[in-house]
Protein backbone atom coordinates (compact mmCIF):
# COMPACT_ATOMS: atom_id res chain seq x y z
CA UNK A 1 0.00 0.00 0.00
CA UNK A 2 1.80 3.08 -0.99
CA UNK A 3 0.55 5.55 2.26
CA UNK A 4 3.13 8.79 0.03
CA UNK A 5 0.28 8.96 -2.72
CA UNK A 6 -1.73 12.12 -2.03
CA UNK A 7 -5.37 11.91 -2.79
CA UNK A 8 -6.48 15.35 -4.60
CA UNK A 9 -8.98 17.42 -2.67
CA UNK A 10 -12.93 17.21 -3.72
CA UNK A 11 -14.04 19.67 -5.80
CA UNK A 12 -16.03 22.11 -3.73
CA UNK A 13 -19.52 21.83 -4.40
CA UNK A 14 -21.54 25.30 -5.60
CA UNK A 15 -24.24 26.35 -3.97
CA UNK A 16 -27.81 26.72 -4.75
CA UNK A 17 -27.91 30.36 -5.22
CA UNK A 18 -29.03 32.24 -7.58
CA UNK A 19 -27.52 35.31 -8.47
CA UNK A 20 -29.29 38.00 -10.81
CA UNK A 21 -27.35 41.24 -12.58
CA UNK A 22 -28.43 44.09 -13.24
CA UNK A 23 -26.95 47.31 -15.16
CA UNK A 24 -28.83 50.32 -14.61
CA UNK A 25 -28.39 53.43 -16.75
CA UNK A 26 -25.75 53.81 -19.67
CA UNK A 27 -22.76 53.04 -17.38
CA UNK A 28 -23.97 50.07 -15.90
CA UNK A 29 -26.11 48.57 -19.22
CA UNK A 30 -22.42 48.45 -20.23
CA UNK A 31 -20.30 46.95 -17.64
CA UNK A 32 -23.48 44.74 -17.90
CA UNK A 33 -22.22 44.08 -21.74
CA UNK A 34 -18.86 43.49 -20.83
CA UNK A 35 -19.95 40.45 -17.72
CA UNK A 36 -22.04 38.96 -20.51
CA UNK A 37 -19.08 38.73 -22.77
CA UNK A 38 -16.85 37.45 -20.70
CA UNK A 39 -19.57 34.60 -19.35
CA UNK A 40 -20.61 34.63 -15.83
CA UNK A 41 -22.16 31.21 -15.42
CA UNK A 42 -25.58 30.38 -13.90
CA UNK A 43 -26.24 34.53 -13.19
CA UNK A 44 -29.12 35.85 -14.83
CA UNK A 45 -29.13 39.54 -16.55
CA UNK A 46 -31.31 42.50 -17.00
CA UNK A 47 -30.66 46.06 -18.41
CA UNK A 48 -32.43 48.74 -16.35
CA UNK A 49 -33.07 51.89 -18.20
CA UNK A 50 -34.76 55.67 -19.42
CA UNK A 51 -33.71 55.24 -22.77
CA UNK A 52 -34.99 52.34 -24.96
CA UNK A 53 -32.19 52.20 -27.96
CA UNK A 54 -29.56 51.48 -25.11
CA UNK A 55 -30.93 48.74 -23.86
CA UNK A 56 -30.59 45.95 -26.74
CA UNK A 57 -27.11 45.13 -25.52
CA UNK A 58 -27.16 41.07 -25.95
CA UNK A 59 -30.14 38.81 -26.80
CA UNK A 60 -29.30 36.80 -23.34
CA UNK A 61 -30.51 40.28 -21.45
CA UNK A 62 -33.86 41.05 -20.18
CA UNK A 63 -34.78 44.35 -21.15
CA UNK A 64 -36.09 46.80 -19.04
CA UNK A 65 -37.57 50.77 -19.81
CA UNK A 66 -39.05 52.29 -16.80
CA UNK A 67 -39.98 55.53 -19.71
CA UNK A 68 -42.62 57.73 -17.96
CA UNK A 69 -44.98 60.53 -19.27
CA UNK A 70 -42.16 62.92 -16.65
CA UNK A 71 -39.23 61.60 -18.96
CA UNK A 72 -41.08 62.11 -22.38
CA UNK A 73 -38.64 59.62 -24.19
CA UNK A 74 -36.14 62.45 -23.03
CA UNK A 75 -34.37 60.68 -20.68
CA UNK A 76 -33.16 61.97 -16.92
CA UNK A 77 -31.71 65.07 -18.60
CA UNK A 78 -28.77 64.28 -15.77
CA UNK A 79 -31.18 64.90 -12.74
CA UNK A 80 -31.23 61.60 -10.69
CA UNK A 81 -34.39 63.27 -9.06
CA UNK A 82 -36.14 62.86 -12.22
CA UNK A 83 -34.59 58.59 -12.62
CA UNK A 84 -35.80 58.32 -9.13
CA UNK A 85 -38.96 59.11 -9.80
CA UNK A 86 -39.35 56.96 -13.05
CA UNK A 87 -37.87 54.38 -10.92
CA UNK A 88 -40.66 54.48 -8.24
CA UNK A 89 -43.25 54.50 -10.81
CA UNK A 90 -42.23 51.37 -11.85
CA UNK A 91 -41.28 49.70 -8.21
CA UNK A 92 -43.87 47.05 -8.42
CA UNK A 93 -42.50 45.92 -11.84
CA UNK A 94 -38.54 46.36 -10.40
CA UNK A 95 -39.56 44.46 -7.41
CA UNK A 96 -41.16 41.37 -9.32
CA UNK A 97 -38.07 41.38 -11.43
CA UNK A 98 -36.13 40.20 -8.03
CA UNK A 99 -38.72 37.76 -6.93
CA UNK A 100 -37.04 34.20 -6.28
CA UNK A 101 -33.44 35.40 -6.33
CA UNK A 102 -30.79 35.28 -3.54
CA UNK A 103 -28.63 37.39 -4.43
CA UNK A 104 -28.90 40.75 -6.80
CA UNK A 105 -25.73 42.27 -7.99
CA UNK A 106 -26.24 46.56 -9.36
CA UNK A 107 -24.26 47.76 -11.69
CA UNK A 108 -23.74 51.64 -12.50
CA UNK A 109 -22.10 54.79 -12.95
CA UNK A 110 -22.54 57.35 -10.66
CA UNK A 111 -22.76 61.13 -11.15
CA UNK A 112 -25.66 61.20 -13.85
CA UNK A 113 -29.57 60.77 -13.79
CA UNK A 114 -30.41 57.54 -14.72
CA UNK A 115 -27.61 55.29 -13.00
CA UNK A 116 -28.00 57.78 -9.69
CA UNK A 117 -31.17 57.89 -9.35
CA UNK A 118 -32.48 54.41 -10.18
CA UNK A 119 -30.20 51.98 -8.54
CA UNK A 120 -30.94 53.20 -4.99
CA UNK A 121 -34.97 52.25 -5.70
CA UNK A 122 -34.18 48.86 -7.49
CA UNK A 123 -31.63 47.82 -4.31
CA UNK A 124 -34.56 48.70 -2.02
CA UNK A 125 -37.17 46.81 -4.53
CA UNK A 126 -34.67 44.06 -4.31
CA UNK A 127 -34.66 43.62 -0.79
CA UNK A 128 -38.11 43.71 -0.45
CA UNK A 129 -38.46 41.15 -2.95
CA UNK A 130 -36.05 38.93 -0.40
CA UNK A 131 -32.68 39.36 -1.84
CA UNK A 132 -29.04 40.33 -1.08
CA UNK A 133 -27.87 43.46 -2.23
CA UNK A 134 -24.45 43.99 -3.72
CA UNK A 135 -23.89 47.31 -5.63
CA UNK A 136 -20.64 48.19 -7.93
CA UNK A 137 -20.46 51.73 -8.87
CA UNK A 138 -17.93 54.17 -10.69
CA UNK A 139 -17.72 57.47 -9.68
CA UNK A 140 -16.68 60.21 -12.69
CA UNK A 141 -13.11 61.47 -13.47
CA UNK A 142 -12.27 65.04 -11.98
CA UNK A 143 -12.44 66.21 -15.38
CA UNK A 144 -15.75 65.77 -15.48
CA UNK A 145 -16.56 68.89 -12.96
CA UNK A 146 -17.22 69.13 -9.22
CA UNK A 147 -21.21 69.21 -10.07
CA UNK A 148 -21.13 65.54 -11.04
CA UNK A 149 -19.02 64.55 -8.82
CA UNK A 150 -21.01 65.63 -5.85
CA UNK A 151 -24.03 64.51 -7.39
CA UNK A 152 -22.45 61.00 -7.60
CA UNK A 153 -20.98 61.08 -3.87
CA UNK A 154 -24.96 61.67 -3.04
CA UNK A 155 -25.91 58.86 -5.12
CA UNK A 156 -23.37 56.65 -3.21
CA UNK A 157 -24.65 57.72 -0.01
CA UNK A 158 -28.17 56.63 -1.26
CA UNK A 159 -26.75 53.32 -2.46
CA UNK A 160 -24.88 52.59 0.86
CA UNK A 161 -28.31 52.89 2.97
CA UNK A 162 -30.51 50.74 0.70
CA UNK A 163 -28.07 48.03 -0.06
CA UNK A 164 -26.35 45.27 1.54
CA UNK A 165 -22.43 46.07 0.64
CA UNK A 166 -21.39 48.74 -2.20
CA UNK A 167 -18.23 48.41 -3.84
CA UNK A 168 -17.10 51.53 -5.68
CA UNK A 169 -14.10 52.23 -7.99
CA UNK A 170 -13.51 55.81 -8.61
CA UNK A 171 -12.66 56.48 -12.68
CA UNK A 172 -9.42 58.47 -11.96
CA UNK A 173 -7.94 55.45 -10.53
CA UNK A 174 -7.79 54.32 -14.33
CA UNK A 175 -4.68 56.90 -15.13
CA UNK A 176 -2.61 54.51 -13.60
CA UNK A 177 -3.43 51.75 -16.77
CA UNK A 178 -3.43 54.39 -19.41
CA UNK A 179 -0.87 56.88 -21.37
CA UNK A 180 -1.20 59.56 -23.78
CA UNK A 181 -2.30 57.59 -26.51
CA UNK A 182 -5.15 55.96 -25.03
CA UNK A 183 -8.40 56.72 -26.45
CA UNK A 184 -11.24 57.77 -24.42
CA UNK A 185 -13.34 54.81 -25.90
CA UNK A 186 -10.34 52.49 -24.89
CA UNK A 187 -10.67 54.11 -21.11
CA UNK A 188 -14.01 53.88 -20.39
CA UNK A 189 -13.60 50.33 -21.38
CA UNK A 190 -10.94 49.65 -19.36
CA UNK A 191 -13.05 50.81 -15.84
CA UNK A 192 -15.91 48.99 -17.11
CA UNK A 193 -13.08 45.84 -17.30
CA UNK A 194 -11.95 46.21 -13.81
CA UNK A 195 -15.64 46.26 -12.15
CA UNK A 196 -16.94 43.56 -14.40
CA UNK A 197 -13.57 41.44 -12.81
CA UNK A 198 -15.06 42.80 -9.72
CA UNK A 199 -18.42 40.87 -9.86
CA UNK A 200 -16.98 37.91 -11.22
CA UNK A 201 -14.78 37.31 -8.28
CA UNK A 202 -17.53 37.99 -5.67
CA UNK A 203 -19.36 36.21 -7.47
CA UNK A 204 -17.19 32.83 -7.20
CA UNK A 205 -17.20 33.64 -3.81
CA UNK A 206 -20.87 33.41 -2.97
CA UNK A 207 -21.42 30.72 -5.35
CA UNK A 208 -18.63 27.56 -4.10
CA UNK A 209 -18.79 26.32 -0.67
CA UNK A 210 -14.95 26.79 -0.28
CA UNK A 211 -12.48 24.17 1.61
CA UNK A 212 -12.17 27.34 3.88
CA UNK A 213 -15.87 29.24 3.93
CA UNK A 214 -16.69 32.82 3.66
CA UNK A 215 -19.92 33.77 3.73
CA UNK A 216 -22.09 36.53 2.90
CA UNK A 217 -22.60 38.03 6.28
CA UNK A 218 -18.89 38.28 6.52
CA UNK A 219 -18.67 40.43 3.27
CA UNK A 220 -21.57 42.58 3.85
CA UNK A 221 -20.13 43.43 7.30
CA UNK A 222 -16.72 43.73 5.75
CA UNK A 223 -18.47 46.69 3.21
CA UNK A 224 -21.58 48.53 5.22
CA UNK A 225 -20.45 51.40 6.29
CA UNK A 226 -17.74 52.02 4.46
CA UNK A 227 -18.35 52.63 0.93
CA UNK A 228 -16.10 54.99 0.41
CA UNK A 229 -13.27 53.86 2.05
CA UNK A 230 -13.39 50.46 0.34
CA UNK A 231 -10.76 49.25 -2.70
CA UNK A 232 -10.53 45.80 -4.61
CA UNK A 233 -8.38 43.93 -6.61
CA UNK A 234 -8.87 40.51 -8.52
CA UNK A 235 -5.99 39.02 -10.45
CA UNK A 236 -5.56 35.65 -12.30
CA UNK A 237 -2.21 33.54 -12.96
CA UNK A 238 -1.70 30.19 -14.37
CA UNK A 239 1.56 27.93 -14.85
CA UNK A 240 3.82 26.99 -12.09
CA UNK A 241 4.98 30.18 -10.62
CA UNK A 242 1.05 31.17 -10.23
CA UNK A 243 1.54 31.55 -6.67
CA UNK A 244 4.44 34.39 -6.88
CA UNK A 245 2.85 36.17 -9.87
CA UNK A 246 -0.80 36.72 -8.67
CA UNK A 247 1.07 38.72 -5.60
CA UNK A 248 2.79 40.33 -8.62
CA UNK A 249 -0.49 41.48 -10.02
CA UNK A 250 -2.55 42.48 -7.19
CA UNK A 251 0.28 45.33 -5.96
CA UNK A 252 0.35 46.17 -9.07
CA UNK A 253 -3.62 46.55 -9.45
CA UNK A 254 -4.57 50.47 -9.23
CA UNK A 255 -6.65 50.69 -6.81
CA UNK A 256 -4.51 48.93 -4.08
CA UNK A 257 -1.80 51.96 -4.85
CA UNK A 258 1.33 49.71 -4.62
CA UNK A 259 0.17 47.76 -1.60
CA UNK A 260 -0.06 51.25 0.42
CA UNK A 261 -4.08 50.56 1.04
CA UNK A 262 -3.22 47.37 2.29
CA UNK A 263 -1.22 49.04 5.12
CA UNK A 264 -3.85 51.33 5.99
CA UNK A 265 -7.28 49.01 5.86
CA UNK A 266 -8.13 47.63 9.27
CA UNK A 267 -10.18 44.33 7.23
CA UNK A 268 -8.91 42.52 4.58
CA UNK A 269 -10.93 39.35 2.62
CA UNK A 270 -9.02 37.65 0.49
CA UNK A 271 -10.67 34.53 -1.14
CA UNK A 272 -8.59 32.10 -3.54
CA UNK A 273 -9.75 30.20 -6.44
CA UNK A 274 -7.49 26.97 -7.38
CA UNK A 275 -7.82 23.85 -9.13
CA UNK A 276 -7.68 19.96 -7.72
CA UNK A 277 -3.54 20.82 -8.08
CA UNK A 278 -3.57 23.50 -6.39
CA UNK A 279 -1.03 23.17 -3.35
CA UNK A 280 -0.96 24.56 0.74
CA UNK A 281 2.28 26.02 0.22
CA UNK A 282 1.11 27.81 -2.60
CA UNK A 283 -2.49 29.15 -0.56
CA UNK A 284 0.53 29.58 1.84
CA UNK A 285 3.20 31.65 -0.08
CA UNK A 286 0.08 34.13 -0.80
CA UNK A 287 -0.93 34.35 2.22
CA UNK A 288 1.87 35.12 4.03
CA UNK A 289 2.63 38.46 1.91
CA UNK A 290 -0.49 39.79 1.94
CA UNK A 291 -0.40 39.84 5.93
CA UNK A 292 2.91 40.93 5.62
CA UNK A 293 1.34 43.77 4.05
CA UNK A 294 -1.41 44.74 6.25
CA UNK A 295 0.22 43.94 9.64
CA UNK A 296 -2.61 45.62 11.15
CA UNK A 297 -5.78 44.79 9.96
CA UNK A 298 -8.28 41.78 10.07
CA UNK A 299 -7.51 39.15 7.57
CA UNK A 300 -11.04 37.22 6.52
CA UNK A 301 -9.40 34.41 4.05
CA UNK A 302 -11.41 31.86 2.09
CA UNK A 303 -10.62 29.02 -0.51
CA UNK A 304 -12.18 27.24 -2.61
CA UNK A 305 -11.06 24.34 -5.60
CA UNK A 306 -13.00 23.99 -8.97
CA UNK A 307 -11.72 21.72 -11.54
CA UNK A 308 -12.12 24.01 -14.13
CA UNK A 309 -9.12 26.32 -12.19
CA UNK A 310 -6.69 23.42 -13.15
CA UNK A 311 -3.06 25.05 -13.51
CA UNK A 312 -5.03 28.09 -12.53
CA UNK A 313 -5.14 30.67 -9.75
CA UNK A 314 -7.45 33.17 -9.02
CA UNK A 315 -7.25 35.83 -6.08
CA UNK A 316 -10.04 38.70 -5.27
CA UNK A 317 -9.11 40.63 -2.41
CA UNK A 318 -11.59 43.74 -0.22
CA UNK A 319 -9.94 46.04 1.88
CA UNK A 320 -12.26 48.54 3.99
CA UNK A 321 -10.96 51.24 6.05
CA UNK A 322 -12.80 52.94 8.52
CA UNK A 323 -15.13 55.64 7.90
CA UNK A 324 -13.37 59.16 7.90
CA UNK A 325 -14.01 62.94 8.05
CA UNK A 326 -11.30 63.37 5.37
CA UNK A 327 -11.83 65.22 1.85
CA UNK A 328 -11.66 62.19 -0.80
CA UNK A 329 -9.46 62.14 -2.69
CA UNK A 330 -10.74 62.88 -6.42
CA UNK A 331 -12.44 65.83 -4.16
CA UNK A 332 -9.26 67.05 -2.94
CA UNK A 333 -7.01 66.66 -5.84
CA UNK A 334 -9.53 69.32 -7.70
CA UNK A 335 -7.52 72.30 -7.59
CA UNK A 336 -7.91 75.91 -9.22
CA UNK A 337 -10.88 76.59 -10.98
CA UNK A 338 -12.33 73.61 -10.38
CA UNK A 339 -12.29 73.95 -6.63
CA UNK A 340 -13.76 77.54 -6.95
CA UNK A 341 -16.66 75.95 -9.07
CA UNK A 342 -17.10 73.45 -6.25
CA UNK A 343 -17.54 76.04 -4.06
CA UNK A 344 -19.85 78.12 -6.46
CA UNK A 345 -22.04 75.35 -6.57
CA UNK A 346 -22.33 73.94 -3.79
CA UNK A 347 -23.65 77.63 -2.20
CA UNK A 348 -26.00 78.08 -4.92
CA UNK A 349 -27.83 74.95 -4.69
CA UNK A 350 -27.58 74.95 -0.98
CA UNK A 351 -29.40 77.91 -0.31
CA UNK A 352 -30.69 78.96 -4.01
CA UNK A 353 -34.58 79.74 -3.89
CA UNK A 354 -37.04 77.76 -6.36
CA UNK A 355 -36.39 80.69 -8.79
CA UNK A 356 -33.95 83.21 -9.44
CA UNK A 357 -36.02 86.43 -9.02
CA UNK A 358 -35.00 88.25 -6.54
CA UNK A 359 -37.43 88.66 -3.43
CA UNK A 360 -39.57 91.64 -2.78
CA UNK A 361 -37.57 94.46 -1.00
CA UNK A 362 -38.42 95.09 2.57
CA UNK A 363 -41.26 97.60 4.02
CA UNK A 364 -40.36 101.04 4.06
CA UNK A 365 -40.39 103.06 6.71
CA UNK A 366 -42.32 106.41 6.06
CA UNK A 367 -39.15 109.03 6.30
CA UNK A 368 -37.87 106.38 3.89
CA UNK A 369 -40.72 106.56 1.66
CA UNK A 370 -40.59 110.26 1.67
CA UNK A 371 -36.92 110.59 0.71
CA UNK A 372 -37.44 108.16 -2.08
CA UNK A 373 -40.72 110.32 -3.57
CA UNK A 374 -38.47 112.88 -3.08
CA UNK A 375 -35.43 111.23 -4.97
CA UNK A 376 -37.90 110.27 -8.16
CA UNK A 377 -39.34 113.35 -8.44
CA UNK A 378 -36.05 115.36 -8.71
CA UNK A 379 -36.99 117.86 -5.73
CA UNK A 380 -35.44 118.37 -2.33
CA UNK A 381 -36.66 119.52 0.93
CA UNK A 382 -35.33 122.79 -0.78
CA UNK A 383 -37.39 122.65 -3.89
CA UNK A 384 -34.58 122.64 -5.78
CA UNK A 385 -34.55 120.22 -8.86
CA UNK A 386 -31.90 117.35 -7.75
CA UNK A 387 -29.13 116.04 -10.37
CA UNK A 388 -29.61 112.25 -8.75
CA UNK A 389 -30.22 109.81 -11.02
CA UNK A 390 -33.64 108.19 -11.26
CA UNK A 391 -34.16 104.91 -8.92
CA UNK A 392 -34.68 101.41 -9.90
CA UNK A 393 -37.47 100.44 -7.35
CA UNK A 394 -38.53 96.47 -7.20
CA UNK A 395 -41.83 95.56 -7.75
CA UNK A 396 -43.03 92.70 -5.32
CA UNK A 397 -43.52 90.17 -7.54
CA UNK A 398 -44.40 86.39 -6.88
CA UNK A 399 -41.96 83.71 -6.96
CA UNK A 400 -42.45 81.70 -9.82
CA UNK A 401 -41.42 77.77 -10.38
CA UNK A 402 -39.20 76.94 -13.33
CA UNK A 403 -41.25 73.67 -13.41
CA UNK A 404 -38.85 70.74 -14.87
CA UNK A 405 -36.13 73.43 -14.96
CA UNK A 406 -36.61 74.12 -11.11
CA UNK A 407 -33.33 72.66 -10.36
CA UNK A 408 -30.96 73.35 -12.90
CA UNK A 409 -28.34 75.12 -11.92
CA UNK A 410 -27.57 78.67 -13.60
CA UNK A 411 -25.61 79.59 -16.58
CA UNK A 412 -22.54 81.45 -14.96
CA UNK A 413 -20.14 83.48 -17.63
CA UNK A 414 -17.66 85.78 -15.68
CA UNK A 415 -19.19 85.78 -12.56
CA UNK A 416 -22.50 86.90 -14.34
CA UNK A 417 -25.57 84.36 -14.42
CA UNK A 418 -27.20 84.70 -18.03
CA UNK A 419 -30.24 83.86 -17.20
CA UNK A 420 -31.08 87.19 -15.78
CA UNK A 421 -32.15 89.85 -18.54
CA UNK A 422 -29.61 92.54 -19.49
CA UNK A 423 -30.78 95.50 -18.34
CA UNK A 424 -30.99 93.71 -15.05
CA UNK A 425 -27.26 92.45 -14.81
CA UNK A 426 -26.26 95.78 -16.13
CA UNK A 427 -28.28 97.70 -13.68
CA UNK A 428 -30.29 99.47 -16.46
CA UNK A 429 -33.48 101.65 -15.20
CA UNK A 430 -36.60 100.76 -17.51
CA UNK A 431 -38.54 104.47 -17.99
Amino acid sequence: MNTSAQTEPPAAPKKNLSVKVFGVGNAGVGILDLIIQGGLPGAAFAAVNTDPPTLAVTPACEQVSVETRLLRGLGTGGDPERGRIAAEEHLPKLKSLCQGTDVVFLLAGLGGGAGTGISPVLARAAKEAGALVLGFCTLPFACEGGRRLRMAQQGLAELKAAADGVICLPNQKVFKFIDENTSVVETFKITGQLLADAVRGVARLLAHTGLIEIHFADLAALLRDRHTESAFAVAETMGPARSREVMDKLLAHPMLDGGQVLGESDAVLVSLMGGPDLTMAEVNRVMEQINRQCEHAQVIMGAAVDESFRDRLAVTLIAARRASGEVPEQAASTSGADSLEVQLLSSSTSNRPGSRCVPPAPTLSPEQVEQLMARQTGRTSRGRNSASRMFQGQLPLEIISKGRFDKSEPNIHKGEDLDLPTYARRGVALN
